[in-house]
């Protein structure tokens, strides 16, 4: 499977593509540099393959490149950098 994680900044979310086709996405609200993520969302084809993970992981990497911060208001947003310490960093208070 080959991911590719995009910022789709119309709909307020980044996607990931599996093999060209959209697996899923995690929406945010944009609060100036920071992200407030509210939901994120699997297809269920995808389910258990390590697509959410992939997601996560691709999203704060291009935040933190861009100098972004978070607010990880959704469950598995917040799950994922608990789990991944690495990341606790780019957390902060809701603006």
């Amino acid at each position: 499977m080959n991911f590719l994680v995009e910022e789709n900044p119309a709909k307020h979310r980044f996607e990931i593509l599996v093999d060209d086709a959209l697996a899923g996405f995690s929406a945010y609200l944009p609060r100036g540099e920071v992200l407030v993520f509210t939901h994120t969302e699997v297809d269920d084809r995808y389910q258990g393959q390590g697509v959410g993970a992939a997601l996560v992981r691709g999203m704060l990497d291009q935040i933190r490149e861009r100098g972004g911060r978070v607010v990880p208001r959704c469950p598995f947003v917040a799950a994922f950098i608990e789990r991944h310490p690495e990341y606790a960093d780019l957390v902060v208070d809701a603006p």
